[in-house]
C-alpha cells in the first residue's frame, strides 16, 4: 500500500472524527501520520487538511455562526500564542504536558460523572478561554481544550457549540497555514500528500457531519468530554 493511500485513509478517519465532534482531527491524525512520515511533514499536512475540514463545517453550520461568540476567542488567542511561545523557552514542556493532561482528564471524568448544568458565563470567560487555548497551543502543541470546555459549559445547543468551535479552529488554521507558508514549513512532500488526501478528508468530514445530525444535544456534550479524556491521556503519555 502506497504512503499516499495510507495518508488518505488516516485523514478519512480524522475528518470523520471532527465532522462528528467539531474538533479532534489532529488528535487522530498526528500519531498515525508519524508512523509513515516525519513530524515536520505531518504537522503542516495536518494543518492543510484542517482548512478543508473547518471550511466544510463552517459552510454547513453557517446559520449558527455568531461572530460575537467567535471573535473574542480568536483575538485573545493572539497574545496567548505569544505568551505560550515564551513559556516554552522557560519551563519543562514534558512536565507541563503531564500536569495539563492530568488536569484535563480529571476535569472531563468529573464532568461525565456529575454532569454539571449549562450556565450563563460572564463574557470575560470567552477571552480567558481564547487566551488559554493560544498559550497552550503555542507552548505544548495542544491548543483547544479551554475553548472546548468553555463552549460545553455554555447554555448553547449542539449546533451553536460546534459552530463556535469550528469558527475558532478555522481562523487558527488559516493563520497557522499562512505562517507555515511564509516560513517554509510547508514542503513539496506535504503539498503532494495534501493533494492526495484532500478528497479523503472531505469524504470523512461529510460522513461525520451526517452522523452528527442524529446525536441528541445531551449525548453530544458527553461525547465532547470523552474526547477530552482521550486528549488528556495522550498528553500524559506523550510527556
Amino acid at each position: 500500500m502506497s504512503i499516499a493511500l495510507i495518508v488518505g485513509m488516516i485523514f478519512l478517519l480524522a475528518g470523520l472524527v471532527q465532522g462528528l465532534t467539531g474538533f479532534g482531527s489532529a488528535l487522530v491524525a498526528i500519531p498515525l501520520l508519524c508512523l509513515v512520515v516525519d513530524i515536520k511533514t505531518a504537522v503542516p499536512l495536518c494543518m492543510l487538511n484542517s482548512l478543508i475540514i473547518t471550511t466544510t463545517l463552517i459552510l454547513q453550520l453557517k446559520k449558527d455562526v455568531d461572530r460575537k461568540k467567535i471573535m473574542p476567542l480568536c483575538l485573545s488567542a493572539i497574545p496567548g500564542i505569544l505568551v505560550g511561545a515564551t513559556v516554552l523557552k522557560t519551563v519543562d514542556a514534558a512536565t507541563m504536558r503531564f500536569l495539563l493532561g492530568t488536569l484535563l482528564t480529571t476535569y472531563a471524568i468529573y464532568s461525565l460523572a456529575v454532569q454539571p448544568k449549562p450556565r450563563k458565563l460572564h463574557p470575560v470567560w470567552s477571552w480567558v478561554a481564547g487566551f488559554s487555548s493560544g498559550a497552550i497551543g503555542a507552548a505544548f502543541s495542544v491548543g483547544g481544550p479551554p475553548t472546548i470546555i468553555y463552549a460545553a459549559l455554555k447554555n448553547w445547543n449542539k449546533d451553536e457549540i460546534k459552530a463556535t468551535l469550528t469558527g475558532f479552529f478555522m481562523v487558527n488554521s488559516y493563520l497557522i497555514v499562512t505562517v507555515h507558508g511564509l516560513t517554509g514549513v510547508i514542503t513539496k512532500q506535504s503539498l503532494q500528500l495534501f493533494l492526495a488526501s484532500a478528497l479523503f478528508v472531505l469524504a470523512g468530514t461529510l460522513g461525520g457531519s451526517r452522523l452528527y445530525r442524529f446525536l441528541p444535544d445531551k449525548n453530544y456534550v458527553k461525547m465532547i468530554y470523552i474526547f477530552l479524556i482521550i486528549m488528556g491521556v495522550m498528553m500524559i503519555f506523550g510527556a
